[in-house]
């Protein structure tokens, strides 16, 4: 890994999440720009954070310069439990004063290779641009067990070389179609925050730290930011096998 990589440990996940809060208030408040384009990702500990965020700092944060978009969305309708969409309205939209017209929905329901060219190009619309790809201002990324980041998983690391903004991918177990972020879009983002808990990513964390032979199969070892910061957010647990 790059040696600028920034590796902040916790002690358990609510400590996690609490620090990235934090950390996105101070980002939000030294900003001078009238939109911030953050993007989200789903899981368990993305849900705690959307959780602290209305609990504890909702009445902190900008809501009106706040554009929520998502780095990768399952194909299911937005109702669904499987959804990204849904963990987010439900923990943390429909609890704030964010302005509906802020929420740039991946529509999951949608036919995906037309929503994958759709969301590509409200990227492009809505986005700055650097060089010859849009900047997000801050993407929050996962971990999966088996390496995967948005929904690139192994075996589609091409996706870092795509001149796409969005593809269509599938879960290599299950076959469920998503719609992804790719790579350089990824990449050229002025923030990312990985935002890891638990023993059972700990094996993936300590290959990539430790810059593993192994650790190249894996597309999280590929997020690798060139114009921005890349801060990785981890619980005790997550980082307890890295060397």
């Amino acid at each position: 890994m790059d040696s600028s990589v920034e590796v902040k440990i916790y002690k358990n996940p609510k400590k996690v999440v609490k620090a990235l809060a934090k950390e996105l208030i101070k980002i939000l408040q030294k900003t001078n720009q009238p939109r911030f384009d953050l993007a989200l990702s789903g899981g368990k500990t993305p849900g705690l954070f959307f959780e602290t965020l209305v609990t504890n700092y909702s009445d902190s944060l900008p809501w009106e310069k706040i554009h929520l978009w998502w780095g990768d969305e399952r194909c299911v309708p937005p109702g669904d439990n499987a959804s990204n969409y849904k963990l987010a309205y439900e923990k943390l939209i429909s609890r704030v004063p964010i302005p509906e017209e802020n929420i740039h929905r991946l529509k999951g329901e949608e036919h995906p290779e037309k929503e994958a060219e759709r969301y590509s190009s409200e990227i492009d619309n809505l986005l700055n641009m650097r060089g010859d790809w849009p900047v997000f201002d801050l993407i929050i990324l996962g971990l999966g067990n088996d390496g995967h980041t948005a929904s690139i998983f192994p075996g589609q690391i091409e996706l870092f070389e795509t001149d796409a903004n969005c593809a269509v991918t599938s879960h290599p177990l299950t076959g469920q179609k998503r719609i992804t972020i790719t790579g350089k879009v990824l990449n050229n983002s002025n923030r990312i925050f990985f935002l890891v808990t638990g023993k059972k990513k700990a094996l993936r964390i300590s290959e990539i730290m430790n810059d593993d032979e192994a650790a190249k199969l894996l597309p999280a070892y590929y997020i690798q930011p060139e114009n921005g910061d890349l801060v990785w957010y981890l619980d005790e647990n997550a980082a307890s096998l890295i060397t």
